[in-house]
């Protein structure tokens, strides 16, 4: 079993969202766990966005990458946002990194839920078309 830990800004919604998806759609063959440059917390919608889709997210938490420095089990980094990506530490043990720029999901000018929920579900598309093929391909090597 493969680990891999997706990394944002705040962890509360691309990070987080990819955990859940990961862990869904891709548990036989990885472990995602998922972090933040400067954690906040789960956003609802971020959560919301997964359990449309059936996905437990009970679990799902907002932590820093200062709790994953010391791993040296992770097979993967995947960096989602272009500030993360640029703030990425080197971890202890040499791991493979990755980046899939990902659009904020949130509409702060948003008039209601449907608006609001537009970006989480465009990114949560993103993640299934683009970032849990490259774990299939990354496995498969």
């Amino acid at each position: 079993m493969k680990k891999v830990l997706v990394i944002c800004t705040g962890n509360s919604c691309r990070s987080i969202m990819a955990e859940g998806l990961i862990n869904h759609y891709l548990k036989d063959t990885w472990i995602a766990y998922s972090a933040g440059t400067h954690p906040s917390h789960p956003h609802p919608y971020a959560l919301k966005a997964l359990q449309e889709m059936g996905i437990e997210t009970g679990y799902l938490k907002s932590e820093s990458i200062s709790e994953y420095w010391h791993r040296e089990d992770l097979d993967l980094i995947i960096t989602v946002c272009n500030y993360a990506s640029r703030r990425c530490p080197t971890f202890y043990k040499p791991v493979k990194q990755l980046h899939l720029s990902l659009p904020d999901p949130v509409n702060y000018q948003a008039d209601n839920l449907q608006e609001a929920m537009k970006g989480f579900r465009e990114v949560r598309s993103a993640i299934i078309e683009q970032l849990l093929p490259l774990l299939n391909i990354d496995d498969e090597s």
